[in-house]
């Protein structure tokens, strides 16, 4: 088992502490599990993608501490607006 450190966003921030897949699985080459891709049975296009978790690592997660919000005086303001428009601003 290797521990890490993690920062999670849902539902809240929090520190939590997660298990790691090995970086020498043979199975999975240290990602945690494999992807596998399926394809419509009428026209073969893709479908989709299904995640199937390698026995190297376990879907566990600890939450040690809630992380606080950011104030709003702090926060990032986002402008929606696209500066090289030719429309007027009204």
């Amino acid at each position: 088992m290797r521990l890490r450190l993690q920062v999670i966003d849902w539902p809240r921030r929090a520190l939590t502490l997660t298990d790691t897949p090995r970086p020498d699985c043979p199975e999975c080459d240290g990602v945690g599990g494999i992807e596998s891709y399926y394809g419509d049975n009428e026209t073969g296009e893709y479908a989709g993608s299904d995640w199937d978790p390698c026995d190297c690592s376990t879907p566990w997660c600890l939450v040690l501490l809630p992380l606080p919000h950011r104030p709003r005086w702090l926060r990032r303001r986002v402008d929606h607006r696209d500066p090289w428009s030719d429309e007027p601003p009204f």
